[in-house]
């Protein structure tokens, strides 16, 4: 059989690239990993099924980068997000979704499980990939593997932060909690929260930001507000855009600080039921990618 060619690869590569990004939570990163098992695949003189080849070595490279990424997460500071790719605002009528999109809440519940258990968890449940690849990839049993999997999709149902709503819906609401913050009255606030909601924000430890997750409507509310009053109050020259994460809604702040340092944060909510359970802001410049909006 020939050597595989670039054109075959290609064929693959959204998938790829799909399966990658669901991994690492880093579009970057998703990418550098499809690039490596192209390299892989171009030195292989005899491969029968190119897809089920590539899935296994992309995989391999992705559970060896999550293995890596949970030595070095232990010692960052404060929460951690996925880097936030920040596309302008459009018209969901003429939005084209990516292959590999996928929503920052189940992102961030991904998250919490072991490598293990997420690369079995989106090989089988999000791309069907059958156990005994999946254990291929892991070198272990069809049945472990089916284990690792369980036990994720068990950790991602538990994970608590549910987004149902569609881009319109996530937009209204969002579009709520801003006039509701605005209002500075933490009740009107709380009223657009789920009971269960939860904040989540990445500084990186280079820009102040809340160290620990903030749960519960009341505390959520009150801390928004504090941001509003004390840490935006002095930012000069301020302005507030509209934006997608991921597909999904979301807003940009931009402004100067008295000190000359530049705000820059992004924020997107998980919604269901018309209230939101997660409100995820990226403030960390490094994870803050903003395209064509430069």
């Amino acid at each position: 059989m020939p050597s595989p060619t670039a054109s075959e690869f290609e064929v693959h590569r959204p998938y790829l690239t799909a399966v990658a990004f669901r991994m690492l939570g880093n579009r970057a990163e998703a990418e550098d990993t499809v690039q490596e098992a192209w390299l892989r695949f171009a030195q292989q003189q005899d491969v029968r099924e190119a897809r089920a080849w590539l899935t296994t070595v992309t995989g391999r490279i992705c559970l060896d980068q999550l293995n890596s990424a949970r030595v070095r997460r232990t010692s960052y500071p404060g929460e951690w997000l996925p880097a936030f790719v920040v596309d302008p605002d459009a018209d969901p009528a003429v939005h084209i979704e990516r292959a590999d999109q996928v929503n920052m809440a189940l992102l961030v519940v991904l998250e919490r499980l072991t490598p293990e258990q997420r690369v079995a968890f989106v090989l089988h449940d999000a791309f069907g990939v059958p156990f005994e690849e999946v254990a291929a990839v892991l070198e272990t049993t069809p049945a472990a593997a089916r284990q690792h999997a369980s036990r994720g999709r068990k950790a991602a149902a538990e994970g608590g932060i549910r987004h149902t709503a569609d881009p319109a819906e996530q937009r209204r609401v969002l579009a709520a909690f801003l006039a509701a913050a605005q209002s500075g009255d933490v009740r009107t606030l709380a009223a657009v929260l789920a009971p269960d909601v939860v904040a989540i924000s990445d500084g990186g430890g280079v820009v102040r930001s809340a160290m620990r997750a903030i749960h519960g409507p009341d505390r959520v509310a009150r801390f928004f507000l504090g941001v509003l009053t004390n840490q935006l109050a002095d930012v000069h020259d301020m302005s507030a855009e509209p934006v997608l994460v991921e597909g999904g809604a979301a807003m940009m702040l931009r402004g100067s600080r008295p000190d000359g340092s530049r705000l820059l944060a992004v924020f997107t909510v998980a919604v269901e039921n018309g209230l939101i359970t997660g409100i995820f802001t990226q403030q960390n410049p490094e994870k803050v990618l903003l395209g064509d909006l430069e």
